[in-house]
């Protein structure tokens, strides 16, 4: 649940975190508020960094007084935080706003308001470059091992400290209530996160229960006994904590590239979400070590392959928990990628200690699959909206009717993907209220009807609109799921084997959501021939002024083709297969893991594909100029026109295709287009003839021919 205006959250009074130094934290979230009056005493909920204390302060008193307590009773309270005297600023947690140290505390807070205080960490010049100096020893005594040819490296370049934004957002994990766009704001760095008051309540009445079972030696899977086939195996009480860190060092056997920090953050936040459900076992202490190792962005080294699905992502979820126990290799942005146990030190972080059943918790679940199924899907959903933004452009190019769009057509076949696409088309192309001079060029044309790729967008992108709502309704859910085994019931005093952790949902539904979204694509490059082919488009062949001396976008339309034609082979859903591991014990499992990835790679082909389609469609408006197309649609062109030129003559065009594929990643196609949307959807509600198209206005169908003269050499050719 991400703190903003869905819910608000009455933040804890006395917040603990074993972080022992973190960056100064802005985060944003809102909280209630009680009211003062007279001259009684406040408290003020304070945060610095990931650390919350609770200040009293007379209503007279001044912010600057408050923000100054605040600093000095922290460090009275963490001795070891290398905290400054002063402070950058303080803000109000509601809006974010700056408050004034001058001001009145009873001016501009309320008793149980909740502030921020930005303090820096008190470190000299001297110990910032031996800080330096050290990591750059520490490469290069890494490398030596590594390989002892002789090489060029520039250390000081490659180990610069990456500087992050702070986080704006703070995102209260309950187990139940995490969307796929707060996985991607984590993805982003925009989050801090914390657990709900209600979690750890939950955590901690199972990790009571499970510990007494342990205590009394009962036969429980994965809590006294072995793995898979070795569940028969009883192990002894003295050896259950060993039985766990085996677990995860046995387990940590991934192949691959590793996930890139950003998206192992993702991972690591929604482990954490699952876990807050409390049927997991996890332990309090190690939780909020988890909760303190995402505030710092110390991830670890996590291969995305070496996973089936089933019986959880144990492979990936092993390496990531194999980080923060201190062994392998972790990230975080002042290390790079170094040992583990150095990153945890150099952050002031703790290692993992693990008891019984822990290790078994951090490893049993689908949320690999689950991770990369959700920041797949808000990509997917992204490029499916501008794709339609982007037909709508080829199409007014390539001087199509917009009759095809008619409401009372996609009324009589009332699909909601459908009737969303055509009421986009609509609210873009040409209408008295959207006027569009390209249009109104080839007014009464005679043209019937266009190709299938321009007539029937709604019918195919809407079905990928549906796809991407079913997809999301199963990913949000697997997002907030006990997919353990066993699962703990504390309330009824049992601990019972199941198996939610078959990942047979994300991968069946991220096999479906390739399918789908790959069509965008076929329809792209299909209207990018269209654009650059003159017998079709009426445009100069391959969009260039001097064909022959140059070849315009030739191998543009070329690289399209060819990414299409990849999709076809990754579309293959990975979900019908099945190979039977573990000794036949595990005898069905899911391929969700290559399930998400090979989604994700689908999604990246269908940027690029739409991104060619949209330069393509730009160039096109070059030959057709003084006529400019509809305000929203012509917002997009001078968008597009920021990152890449007119083609004039040829060019190397492959930085402004990434440009423009990095624009379409971060939805500014369908931000410069939505206030138009609103708008014109808006007046169709009140008008549905507003973005009507009539017989005998543009691009419309003259039904009575007699008012056109034709000639008898046109009337043969229709014929």
């Amino acid at each position: 649940m991400t703190v903003d205006s869905r819910k608000k959250v009455q933040p804890k009074e006395d917040c603990e975190d074993v972080t022992k130094q973190i960056p100064p934290l802005l985060t944003s979230f809102s909280i209630e508020q009680s009211s003062t009056t007279g001259s009684e005493k406040m408290r003020l909920q304070v945060q610095i960094g990931t650390e919350c204390v609770v200040v009293p302060c007379k209503p007279e008193d001044t912010v600057h007084t408050v923000a100054l307590k605040s600093v000095e009773k922290l460090r009275r309270l963490r001795p070891k935080l290398p905290l400054a005297d002063n402070y950058f600023e303080v803000r109000r947690t509601i809006g974010n706003s700056l408050l004034d140290p001058e001001d009145l505390v009873s001016d501009v807070l309320k008793d149980s308001d909740f502030i921020i205080v930005a303090a820096t960490i008190e470190e000299t010049e001297d110990a910032k470059e031996a800080k330096k100096q050290e990591e750059i020893d520490n490469a290069r005594a890494e490398l030596e091992k590594i390989d002892h040819r002789r090489r060029k490296v520039s250390f000081a370049d490659s180990l610069a400290p990456m500087v992050l934004a702070p986080p704006t957002r703070l995102i209260i994990l309950d187990g139940n209530s995490l969307l796929p766009e707060d996985l991607v704001r984590c993805e982003k760095g925009e989050c801090a996160i914390q657990l709900s008051m209600e979690a750890e309540d939950r955590i901690r009445k199972a990790r009571t229960f499970l510990e007494k079972i342990a205590s009394e030696h009962r036969a429980v899977y994965g809590v006294t006994t072995g793995f898979g086939t070795f569940s028969n195996v009883t192990i002894p009480p003295e050896k259950l904590k060993k039985l766990q860190l085996n677990l995860i060092r046995s387990h940590a056997t991934g192949y691959g590239e590793p996930l890139a920090p950003n998206r192992a953050r993702m991972l690591l936040a929604l482990r954490i979400n699952i876990l807050a459900k409390g049927h997991s076992g996890i332990s309090v202490p190690n939780i909020k070590k988890m909760i303190a190792a995402f505030n710092a962005f110390c991830v670890s080294y996590v291969p995305q392959q070496g996973t089936v699905g089933c019986s959880g992502d144990l492979c990936p979820l092993a390496h990531l928990a194999l980080g923060l126990l201190g062994e392998g290799k972790m990230w975080s942005p002042t290390t790079g990628w170094q040992p583990a146990d150095v990153v945890l030190k150099k952050n002031n972080l703790e290692p993992l200690e693990l008891g019984p059943k822990e290790g078994l918790a951090l490893i049993n679940g689908t949320q690999m699959v689950t991770a990369l199924g959700a920041y797949t899907l808000e990509r997917a959903n992204n490029i499916a909206r501008q794709a339609d933004v982007i037909a709508a452009l080829s199409l007014d190019v390539l001087k199509g009717t917009t009759r095809a769009y008619d409401p009372d057509i996609h009324r009589i076949r009332p699909h909601r993907g459908q009737n969303l696409s055509a009421l986009r088309l609509r609210a873009l192309l040409h209408s008295e209220a959207n006027p569009s001079q390209i249009a109104e060029s080839h007014r009464n044309c005679r043209k019937v009807q266009d190709a299938y790729t321009l007539r029937c967008v709604p019918q195919v992108h809407g079905v990928v609109h549906d796809t991407i709502e079913f997809v999301r309704e199963i990913i949000t859910t697997e997002m907030n799921s006990a997919t353990d085994n066993p699962l703990v019931f504390a309330d009824r005093e049992e601990i019972i084997s199941g198996g939610n952790f078959h990942g047979e949902y994300p991968a069946k539904a991220l096999d479906y959501l390739a399918i789908a979204v790959a069509e965008l694509a076929q329809m792209s490059e299909r209207r990018l021939e269209r654009l650059v082919n003159k017998e079709l488009s009426g445009l100069p062949t391959f969009l260039t002024p001097d064909g022959g001396l140059n070849s315009g976008f030739m191998t543009v339309q070329l690289c399209a083709a060819s990414l299409v034609s990849e999709n076809k082979v990754l579309c293959h859903p990975s979900s019908v297969d099945s190979i039977p591991t573990s000794c036949n014990q595990e005898d069905h499992v899911s391929m969700g893991g290559f399930a998400a990835r090979k989604a994700l790679t689908v999604v990246e082909h269908v940027e690029a594909v739409l991104a060619m389609e949209l330069l393509a469609a730009c160039q096109g408006i070059e030959f057709l100029k003084p006529l400019m197309s509809t305000a929203p649609l012509h917002k997009v062109y001078t968008l597009v026109r920021s990152v890449a030129p007119p083609l004039n003559e040829d060019r190397y065009m492959k930085p402004e295709i990434d440009a423009v594929i990095e624009m379409i990643r971060e939805n500014r196609i369908w931000e410069t287009v939505l206030p138009h949307l609103e708008t014109l959807e808006a007046m169709e509600e009140l008008d549905p003839d507003a973005l009507r198209q009539f017989t005998k206005t543009p691009t419309g169908i003259v039904q009575d021919r007699s008012i056109i003269p034709i000639s008898d050499d046109e009337d043969s050719h229709s014929e």
